[in-house]
């Protein structure tokens, strides 16, 4: 089964290899490195600055960027404004990760927990840059940690340990966090939930489209390891169930059609719900560079009326907001 790609290229740059990514300690350290190496790709594109827009000019004051002079401004009036950008704050954003022990497994050195968590801890460092508080949500069969949407000091590097602690609960349950999310937040928000929904779904699309109702927007990151994609195994073994702790015997030869098959029509099924209720869905294999989720995330948040600055502004993340 092929993972589909963003739907518009990436910026020209050297976008960082995942196994590279991993082998960095520090959580927080990867999703700077992935964020900085977005903006300077974008940077060097013609990208750059696009569908970007702002709603009116502020007189320039000591301590603003000058990269938001306008210099055309300057030239005619020897009077120094800055671009005020539109919706520059005030989103909320609330990651909702899965930590089930479906997520523990890994084929290329670093598993699918650490893989979400990264790409988590991405789109929280992101949106705290943006100036936008974000939450976070974790469950396996029930809700772990909770961390109401904020930006303020040492709120992001709290999230970044909720994020670090290891996938621990047997089943998934995807109805459960939808259910609790709704409970707990009130005004209109962004919610990302990031899991390998290796998990029935048939309770899934209620639950979303409840979210919906109550004017909340969703975004769906699904991710699976390469060998979970097209089952790339070479030799008959036999397996243990993560979650049930079942034996199996397989032999990939007799078991890689009947089971791509029913993989595809899972996802397939997933991917259709979505695109029924109006969210967002990127499929994410665990080999593939953050950037590609990051970029995706940007261009949907974009068509929804989300403009962000076209700059990277180098803020404290430890900072006060």
């Amino acid at each position: 089964m092929a993972v589909a790609q963003s739907s518009a290229p990436l910026p020209s740059a050297k976008l960082i290899d995942a196994q590279t990514l991993m082998n960095i300690r520090s959580l927080e350290l990867r999703a700077r490195a992935v964020v900085e190496g977005f903006w300077s790709g974008m940077h060097r594109s013609p990208y750059h600055g696009f569908s970007v827009e702002f709603t009116e000019y502020r007189q320039y004051t000591p301590g603003d960027d000058p990269r938001y002079l306008d210099w055309r401004v300057v030239a005619r009036s020897d009077r120094y404004f800055i671009k005020k950008y539109e919706d520059e704050t005030n989103l909320r954003c609330h990651l909702l990760v899965d930590q089930s022990r479906s997520m523990d497994y890994g084929s290329r050195g670093h598993t699918k927990a650490a893989y979400a968590a990264t790409l988590a801890a991405t789109l929280a460092y992101f949106l705290h840059l943006q100036g936008d508080a974000t939450g976070l949500l974790t469950f396996d069969d029930q809700v772990r940690d909770y961390l109401p949407a904020r930006h303020r000091a040492g709120h992001l590097r709290q999230l970044m340990y909720a994020l670090e602690r290891p996938a621990a609960g047997r089943t998934t349950d995807l109805a459960a966090p939808l259910e609790r999310i709704s409970a707990l937040i009130g005004r209109r928000a962004l919610v990302a939930l990031v899991s390998d929904f290796l998990a029935p779904i048939d309770q899934l699309e209620r639950k979303l489209l409840a979210l919906g109702a109550c004017g909340h927007e969703v975004s769906v990151f699904q991710v699976l390891d390469p060998a979970e994609v097209n089952l790339g195994l070479d030799q008959p073994a036999m397996f243990e169930d993560l979650e049930s702790a079942r034996t199996l015997y397989l032999d990939p030869a007799t078991a890689r059609a009947p089971y791509v098959k029913k993989l595809e029509e899972h996802c397939s099924a997933l991917r259709a719900m979505c695109r029924k209720l109006g969210i967002s869905y990127q499929l994410l294999a665990t080999d593939q560079p953050l950037e590609v989720a990051l970029f995706g995330f940007l261009q949907d948040r974009m068509k929804r009326g989300r403009q962000f600055r076209p700059a990277f502004r180098g803020a404290n993340p430890g900072g006060a907001s």
